[in-house]
């Protein structure tokens, strides 16, 4: 009997499930670098350089550690390990969980000459089993409540039964506008090295749809680098890291965040390691409780309810459109070219380095893309391919539940959408505009405000089932009739002129 481990791209930790369920490292072990993977949408060109970069180093660990690896280099990933299985006569399959439904269906309709062992994903401080177990004994599932009871189950910022601080969530304290010259910390980069060269010049060739920009690539691609980008958040960015996590300033890609996510979800960092190491910091160095505390939640609380609600909701939870919304992406998604400073800012970066923070990503993409009725699944389609840090398990999530409110309110108590008021506010965008923030119709109108009040009346029906809701549609109820003629007929332009 010959039992093998396939380890797949995001699982890149020696302690992974199938690797730790061998007894010995004679087991052999598969890596399969797959075009048919790079090919199944035009994905982000410095993340098929990290992941075929981190697997490549990754793989040579493992070699160097004693295991017998195998690194295949394929144009297809099916016949790649049918022919390892028949050159290692394998009799026996592990792989762990993919936490990737298309993933997992196409594993489980395989039919191999082995037999398949599926291990649970041991990436997360919570399994599927464990999430569920705490989502069917509720009624509603709020982020909020789980985060505590997280809290509690790992005994992070915990003092007995009670939350250090005696509150459980900061976020009040970490919504400072950017006012001033911002004293920001370097990030924490490192420079190709000959793997990760050989990586950019294939991905560069690959003569296939992709999107962004594959130089300059900084990101760390193993663990040991990782853990230095981490040890640097922790020393020089977490002080700071809480009042302006959800500032916009031009030219400031990385502001304070701690840019661990794409670590995170290729497994060369594992959370509770990642939660620990804050903690620790903040007893030892009496951190701002507002900063670790906000940064523990996205860890602790948010990672963790993403990937457990993905495994909770039923499959077609990603095909959800609650809003029906069916307007077609705009191409400026892919090029950046639009005249709005805040998505030309935003997209542009994401080009450069494949990444933007969580409040450019909701209340900038996501909001635009609610309020301006894009659909769905286009939606959520882009945001997989141009994200550094994406995968299926993230993006369903997070862009159909939180950035679009497509599920209904499942996750979100209320839709994310506001007017350039907010955008004005938490950026320095609107200086560079040729759109005015303050006016909704009319030639200079950002169509932040058109679409804003374009939304809320075309919604309102399924808006005000939504009790959080109701203020604001008040305010719709003081236009003047003119007026929201004006602003529906701009949105109907802008649309015409966008396709």
């Amino acid at each position: 009997m010959t039992i093998g481990v396939w380890v797949l791209g995001n699982q890149l930790w020696p302690e992974q499930a199938a690797l730790a369920s061998c007894q010995t490292k004679d087991a052999p072990v598969l890596f399969v670098e797959s075009q048919a993977f790079a090919q199944e949408r035009p994905y982000h060109r410095q993340k098929l350089v990290l992941v075929w970069s981190a697997m490549r180093h990754f793989a040579d660990e493992l070699k160097e550690a004693g295991w017998p690896v195998t690194y295949a280099i394929a144009a297809d990933t099916e016949t790649a390990l049918r022919d390892w299985i028949k050159a290692e006569e394998i009799t026996e399959l592990r792989v762990m969980d993919p936490v990737d439904h298309p993933c997992s269906a196409w594993l489980e309709g395989l039919d191999l000459p082995c037999k398949l062992t599926i291990l649970d994903n041991n990436h997360f401080l919570w399994s599927a089993a464990d999430f569920s177990t705490w989502a069917s004994k509720r009624k509603g599932l709020l982020m909020e409540s789980f985060y505590r009871e997280g809290r509690k189950r790992f005994d992070v910022l915990m003092e007995d039964d009670q939350p250090v601080g005696d509150r459980w969530n900061f976020d009040k304290d970490n919504r400072q506008p950017p006012k001033g010259k911002l004293n920001t910390p370097t990030p924490r980069w490192f420079e190709p090295d000959q793997v990760t060269q050989a990586v950019i010049d294939k991905v560069e060739t690959l003569g296939i749809p992709t999107f962004g920009n594959a130089t300059p690539f900084k990101w760390a691609v193993t663990r040991e680098q990782a853990l230095q980008v981490l040890e640097t958040f922790i020393i020089e960015r977490l002080d700071t890291f809480g009042p302006y996590q959800d500032a916009m300033v031009t030219g400031e890609d990385t502001m304070w965040h701690a840019l661990l996510s794409p670590y995170l979800n290729l497994g060369l960092l594992h959370p509770l390691a990642v939660v620990e190491r804050a903690e620790k910091a903040f007893l030892e160095h009496d951190l701002p409780l507002n900063s670790v505390e906000g940064f523990i939640r996205q860890v602790l609380g948010w990672r963790e309810y993403m990937r457990g609600l993905y495994s909770y909701v039923d499959a077609d939870y990603g095909d959800r459109n609650w809003f029906d919304h069916r307007q077609p992406l705009p191409e400026f998604f892919w090029t950046g070219q639009v005249e709005m400073n805040c998505l030309h800012q935003v997209i542009d970066q994401t080009q450069r380095t494949g990444y933007a923070h969580h409040i450019q990503r909701l209340m900038i993409l996501s909001n635009f893309s609610l309020i301006a009725g894009f659909n769905p699944q286009a939606v959520k389609d882009w945001f997989h391919a141009a994200f550094i840090d994406a995968y299926d398990w993230v993006m369903q999530t997070n862009v159909i539940g939180m950035g679009l409110f497509a599920d209904g309110g499942l996750l979100a108590s209320k839709p994310y959408a506001s007017s350039a008021n907010y955008v004005n506010k938490m950026s320095d965008y609107c200086k560079g505009c040729r759109y005015n923030p303050k006016d909704r119709t009319g030639e200079d109108a950002c169509p932040f405000n058109f679409f804003y009040w374009d939304f809320l009346h075309r919604q309102r029906d399924k808006l005000q089932t939504q009790g959080r809701m109701s203020f604001i549609l008040k305010n719709l109820d003081r236009m003047e009739p003119e007026d929201l003629e004006a602003i529906q007929q701009q949105a109907k332009d802008w649309h015409q002129a966008h396709r």
